[in-house]
């Protein structure tokens, strides 16, 4: 069982910048690809970033592209997500998410959520 806890989150103005953590437990960190998800009350969870395995490639949705940035440090077991030029459309509770592969990295194709982490941005 793979345990992941997001922390970072919270209330910054826009224009701001904030830096989500996840946390994963266990030994297979290293097997998994990483992403964030977000979702904003009476709205879908929708796609955020990707992160290899290797950290070698990443992916973002058009909304946050040039202002987030994911990454990983496979020897701490943590993913990180720096969002920088923060607008108050990216208020929402961010999860972190983590999959088998790269490619799966959707939806349907999750093993393992997080609890969510809320990042509020005011105008």
């Amino acid at each position: 069982q793979v345990q992941l806890v997001e922390s970072g989150g919270g209330l910054v103005q826009a224009g701001g910048s904030l830096r989500l953590s996840c946390a994963a437990s266990g030994r297979t960190f290293s097997t998994l690809a990483m992403g964030w998800f977000r979702q904003a009350p009476g709205r879908e969870r929708e796609f955020v970033a990707a992160i290899t395995r290797s950290a070698d490639t990443t992916s973002y949705a058009d909304p946050v592209k040039g202002r987030f940035t994911i990454s990983r440090d496979n020897a701490k077991n943590t993913v990180y997500l720096q969002m920088n030029g923060l607008k108050p459309g990216d208020t929402a509770v961010y999860y972190c998410a983590a999959a088998q592969s790269y490619l799966r990295m959707t939806r349907s194709g999750i093993d393992y959520w997080g609890q969510g982490t809320q990042v509020t941005v005011s105008s």
